[in-house]
């Protein structure tokens, strides 16, 4: 803007100074300034452009990164550790759970020091990234009369156990909505392990209670076989 002002500045004085009528030399001052208006334009175009291009390449570097582990699809890695399947996952629930790491409603450390270094905006690309991603789910449940007995506490619950049907919240499909996770697809082991240990790992933050909290009776209700036989049947889900 300071250069513009400049320009009619010195527009002004070519004018009255030299009391110049000559049309072609007012041209060419008029010229002058459309040409200083489109190079900043075009600046700030650049400007912008290399932003969003800087963007999209943290976005991938962030994304290389969770790869490492939860698979190249999203779609979870069964190794030392079960990593689970973040792909097709609900975008507000993968938020919520970064957050609680930083937060420590959740526990686990590794997470804690990943989730630590980014930024709100970053959760949501990354969480958004996820949502869209559909690979085949790496199955591994159990036997046939375990995704029997999965099927069905799944669709009716345990009313006698008070344990409610999972696909209430879960949905029919088991793909969650908002906050209320997907496990479609869920890697068994990884099922297992969070739901016997809900307790010692999540709503570890007593001064900031979340939805986590839900959980909490259903998972001590239900036998260590019975959420087998879940985990089981939601595997194998699409």
């Amino acid at each position: 803007m300071q250069a513009l002002q400049a320009i009619g500045s010195f527009s002004g004085v070519y004018d009255h100074g030299f009391r110049r009528d000559d049309e072609s030399g007012m041209m060419k001052i008029v010229g002058l300034h459309s040409a200083m208006r489109t190079a900043l334009f075009l600046a700030a175009v650049f400007c912008a452009g290399f932003s969003t291009v800087g963007r999209a390449d943290e976005i991938q570097a962030k994304l290389q990164y969770c790869k490492t582990c939860h698979g190249l699809s999203g779609q979870g890695y069964y190794g030392y550790y079960t990593m689970p399947r973040l792909a097709g996952q609900q975008p507000r629930y993968i938020e919520n759970q970064l957050r609680a790491f930083i937060e420590h409603r959740r526990k686990n450390e590794i997470m804690a020091n990943v989730a630590h270094a980014l930024s709100p905006s970053m959760l949501s690309a990354l969480a958004r990234h996820f949502r869209d991603l559909n690979p085949p789910s790496l199955g591994g449940g159990g036997s046939r009369g375990d995704m029997a007995t999965g099927k069905r506490i799944f669709e009716e619950g345990l009313p006698e156990s008070n344990v409610p049907a999972c696909s209430a919240c879960h949905g029919q499909d088991a793909k969650g909505q908002e906050q209320i996770p997907r496990l479609a697809g869920q890697l068994p082991d990884y099922f297992y392990n969070k739901l016997v240990n809900w307790t010692a790992e999540r709503g570890q933050n007593t001064s900031m209670p979340d939805s986590s909290a839900v959980m909490g009776p259903t998972s001590h209700n239900l036998t260590k076989s019975q959420i087998a036989a879940v985990a089981a049947y939601v595997s194998g889900l699409r």
